[in-house]
């Protein structure tokens, strides 16, 4: 069974990758899904958090380590578009032009600079909160006291493909959904929604999302 990795910034990506990604690739491909979490920071007051990329020199040390482990056919990352470091690679040179052009622009230069063919970059388009935004209505679901802000929600949003609500600071996805949801919470909130919502109604509104997810199902075919 060929195995992949996937880097995740956070604890709700880990969650999404244990609990939605790796069950669809292991009944549709037989591929075995392992999520790691980026590492452990502490400040120096010695208070510790739990994943978050801070520096692209930590995310390539950890992404070369994973690389090195023995019988992983790919290693792949989730990790936010909005809120990278800004010695992320190609950010410095990033293109004018549409939004699918600066998110491959930064994804081959991620690519370049890690230097493995057995290494497949993802950037979420813009944070994971997109995922969420694809069926917006279930929000209401899970947090019932505020279904009255449902439709000013969705107003803001003004059908918009989930992958091109903006990286504002304060009109990105999560942004959005705390303004008119205030008790969302992330870690809580986030995997509950898109297992509501399905993988499969995901990548039907995500285009670049629904790439990264075909690439991985390639695996599928290819020779060992």
């Amino acid at each position: 069974m060929k195995q992949v990795l996937v880097y995740v910034e956070g604890q709700t990506e880990e969650t999404f990758v244990r609990d939605v990604l790796a069950p669809h690739l292991f009944t549709t491909c037989s591929i075995s899904v392992i999520p790691t979490l980026a590492r452990t920071k502490r400040t120096k007051s010695g208070q510790t958090f739990k994943g978050g990329i801070v520096s692209y020199g930590q995310v390539k040390k950890d992404l070369r380590n994973l690389l090195n482990t023995p019988n992983v056919a790919l290693v792949t990352t989730m990790i936010d578009y909005y809120g990278l470091p800004d010695d992320f690679p190609g950010i410095s040179t990033l293109p004018t032009g549409t939004l699918s052009e600066r998110v491959l622009a930064l994804q081959d230069a991620f690519a370049m600079d890690i230097g493995s063919r057995r290494f497949l970059p993802f950037l979420v388009l813009h944070e994971f909160e997109a995922l969420v935004l694809t069926e917006p209505e279930h929000l209401a679901d899970v947090l019932p006291q505020y279904k009255a802000k449902l439709a000013d929600l969705q107003r803001d949003i003004n059908g918009l493909p989930p992958e091109e609500i903006n990286d504002g600071d304060t009109t990105h996805p999560a942004a959005r959904i705390r303004r008119y949801f205030p008790g969302y919470q992330k870690r809580l909130h986030g995997p509950l929604l898109v297992q509501k919502i399905g993988i499969e109604t995901i990548r039907d509104k995500c285009p670049h999302f629904h790439d990264w997810l075909t690439r991985l199902e390639s695996l599928c075919t290819q020779q060992e």
